[in-house]
């Protein structure tokens, strides 16, 4: 199993301890994250940043939400062992992030208790 560390500009040693920040694949987008965990399958940790810049067409980029949400609602992945963490410094899109996957992991382990 990998780690995956998705923020479009820091680094995983900018949140990590160095022996763990070499650990990560990183990934700078929403949609190399989609690709990454299609064609590699779900990692063990993710971190999540939020904030992913523009896309090039200068419009914000989708996000680490909607890449939480992707997990959740389509990718049709099991994440009941799924561990993450959320570095973003947006504290309302971080909180969205933790609910939304806090709640689901919550809800796929009492569903198999």
């Amino acid at each position: 199993m990998y780690s995956l560390f998705l923020d479009d500009l820091r680094t995983p040693d900018m949140i990590y301890t160095a022996s763990t920040a070499q650990t990560f694949v990183v990934i700078r987008s929403y949609i190399a994250f989609v690709d990454h965990i299609e064609k590699h399958g779900l990692p063990a940790y993710i971190s999540f940043d939020n904030d992913l810049g523009l896309d090039t067409n200068n419009q914000l980029a989708p996000d680490g939400y909607a890449a939480a949400k992707w997990l959740v609602y389509e990718s049709g992945l099991d994440l009941k062992d799924l561990r993450f963490y959320v570095h973003s410094a947006n504290p309302v899109a971080a909180e969205q992030i933790r609910g939304l996957l806090t709640n689901y992991i919550q809800f796929l382990n009492q569903k198999t208790d």
